[in-house]
């Protein structure tokens, strides 16, 4: 009789132990079920499929795996190159003499806003003038005889023997040469100028 005591409570034990061991919930007829309850304390994640008999577990996708969707592949288009944006002045053509002789420039005239441009230098040095150049102050000095300009860079005042007067269009550089509107002669130097347009020739008389 004592034998058949022990041996039940022996039962009892042993399967309040597997009892403990476990965590609610029903098993499937693979032994295994999904967890929903209490998932951390069991160390496992919620939604996991396990099994008690110490089968593997396995992630429960717990819904429709999400499709795989492909990017759409973009076309590359080839890019287009920006317009040359014209500059703003092009070379004027113009022929230029000096008391009856052309002259050879080595630098092309140009016409900017309707105002024609030439090498200051290479007509005031034909013209017998001596050009000076005040770097810090960017202002220019032409003098011939009793004839002195000063001239500043960017700026359309200009001074004919200390008298400011206003030019048609300020001295600028342009591929390291000074320009500057053909009246400057006329006024600066003491020189008379003429156009000619059908030869596009400015005549200029000392």
């Amino acid at each position: 009789m004592k034998k058949r005591i022990l041996l039940s409570m022996l039962v009892l034990l042993l399967m309040s132990t597997s009892a403990a061991a476990a965590h609610p919930g029903r098993t499937d007829s693979k032994g295994g079920h999904t967890c929903r309850t209490n998932c951390e304390r069991w160390g496992l994640k919620y939604g996991e499929y396990h099994y008690h008999n110490g089968g593997s577990s396995s992630s429960s996708s717990g819904g429709s795996a999400a499709s795989k969707s492909s990017a759409p592949k973009s076309s590359s288009s080839s890019a287009s190159k920006p317009k040359e944006s014209k500059p703003a002045y092009v070379k004027s053509g113009l022929k230029v003499f000096i008391n009856g002789s052309a002259l050879q420039f080595g630098s092309d005239p140009i016409i900017e806003n309707n105002t024609n441009l030439v090498p200051l230098r290479e007509i005031a040095e034909r013209m017998g003038a001596q050009v000076s150049w005040n770097k810090s102050a960017g202002a220019i000095g032409v003098q011939r005889e009793n004839y002195k300009m000063t001239l500043t860079l960017g700026s359309k005042t200009v001074y004919y023997n200390g008298k400011a007067e206003t030019i048609a269009a300020p001295p600028r550089v342009i591929n390291g040469v000074t320009y500057v509107p053909v009246q400057v002669f006329a006024r600066g130097l003491g020189a008379s100028l003429s156009y000619d347009a059908s030869a596009n020739a400015l005549r200029i008389t000392l």
